[in-house]
């Protein structure tokens, strides 16, 4: 590949960027708008009080739905290699030997339900940890799937990991600490210490699950060589049935006081608060679209650029996402965004550079095979070499069977949560 980027590729990387950036920070603003919702059967207009939206579940319903639109880029593709097929490939050609085509392979497999419901689960709590702190702090505790990928890898696919992994690893926990206790002090100050304490726990919870739902696409999934829109427009459909069915009728009936109507994930709450407030409907919207557009560019990115590209976009990404929170406090409304407090801001800044120091170290973006007596301890076995900065598995000078560590490309997907 070359050194500079096509201007295709720029599209493409500032695309995966700027729709990231706008998944988390519209899926923020809507938890922090109010609304007068659905009260319950018979209720009055006037009874309809205003709340925040807190419909976590009813958010991953939407994200569903977004994936689900992948299933129009899938046939797509496969209309394209229909026609591919039947200008390239005679009646009496032999396609023994030949990959199947994209448009003869079967579209539906039950096998993906499993993933999607791991992806459900993930999602969700990390929408209702997502209640509790900032956008840039959960975009930050995010990144703690490194640790879980990494664990998973190591116990359940028996993957070696080499010094520079583990390095990675132990910076990224550093990082990770910080950016947590930046949020609790800060928290102390609001009242809402516990519920900050659960917002991280929910985040990072949502991350092992996400992990674990990362190993089982590599042992069940990507041995099937499923097209990417495939997987992501499948556990679309899987994770949309399995909310729209059992999920959410389900959480209609549990009691829960604390919430406006009384019941845990009220529906029928979301929809009136959607339709009542235009800035809302707005921002469920926005979401929606950049769940598509963002899993299409990812896709892209992962096809045509290195784990390299990906590794400094998500870095961009977690920027990108702070300072807008900030600007829209101070700019637009402190309705909405985060105010940057001076003495925990500064922490989790330092929180933050840990964290991409951590990435860059765990993905072989930065060698640190120079430093004395680490240069053996660095390569794969057999002679693998040293990372090139391709990403993980991927070693210069070397010639033995390398090893791919678990990342999120590893279907060709890129989950957004």
């Amino acid at each position: 590949m070359s050194r500079y980027l096509t201007g295709a590729q720029i599209i493409l990387a500032i695309g995966m960027l700027v729709t990231g950036s706008i998944n988390t920070l519209s899926k923020k603003v809507q938890n922090d708008c109010v609304a007068p919702g659905y009260t319950g059967t018979g209720s009055t207009e006037g009874s309809r009080e205003p709340h925040k939206f807190d419909h976590p579940w009813f958010q991953t319903l939407v994200m569903f739905t977004g994936e689900i639109t992948c299933l129009f880029g899938l046939f797509v593709a496969r209309y394209r290699s229909r026609n591919l097929d039947r200008h390239l490939i005679s009646p009496t050609d032999s396609t023994e030997t030949t990959p199947v085509p994209l448009h003869r392979r079967k579209v539906f497999h039950w096998i993906l339900l499993v993933p999607t419901i791991c992806d459900l689960l993930g999602t969700s709590l990390s929408g209702i940890g997502l209640l509790y702190v900032s956008a840039s702090v959960w975009q930050m505790l995010r990144g703690s799937i490194i640790v879980f990928t990494g664990i998973f890898s190591k116990v359940f696919l028996k993957r070696q990991l080499k010094l520079f992994h583990w390095f990675g690893i132990g910076i990224t926990v550093f990082g990770l600490v910080l950016v947590g206790v930046s949020s609790v002090l800060q928290a102390e100050h609001t009242a809402t210490t516990s519920q900050t304490f659960l917002g991280i726990a929910l985040i990072l919870a949502s991350q092992l699950v996400s992990a674990s739902q990362m190993v089982i696409e590599e042992s069940f999934v990507k041995s099937r060589d499923f097209h990417p829109l495939q997987v992501v427009g499948l556990e679309g459909c899987f994770g949309f049935a399995i909310l729209a069915a059992i999920v959410l009728p389900s959480m209609y009936f549990i009691p829960s006081p604390g919430n406006p109507t009384g019941r845990y994930e009220d529906a029928l709450d979301a929809v009136s608060q959607i339709s009542a407030n235009p800035t809302l409907l707005a921002m469920v919207l926005l979401y929606l679209v950049s769940i598509a557009f963002y899993n299409y560019f990812g896709l892209s990115v992962t096809k045509s650029l290195t784990c390299v590209h990906r590794t400094l976009i998500d870095a961009c990404r977690t920027l990108l996402v702070w300072i807008l929170d900030i600007f829209i406090f101070y700019v637009v409304s402190d309705s909405f965004g985060e105010n940057f407090a001076v003495s925990y801001g500064l922490l989790q800044i330092d929180g933050f550079a840990f964290l991409t120091l951590g990435t860059l170290l765990y993905y072989g973006v930065l060698d640190i095979s120079w430093v004395p007596g680490l240069g053996r301890w660095c390569g794969a076995v057999e002679g693998e070499g040293v990372p090139d900065g391709r990403g993980p598995g991927h070693y210069r000078e070397g010639d033995g069977e390398t090893e791919r560590l678990l990342i999120n490309q590893s279907t060709g997907s890129s989950r957004v949560t």
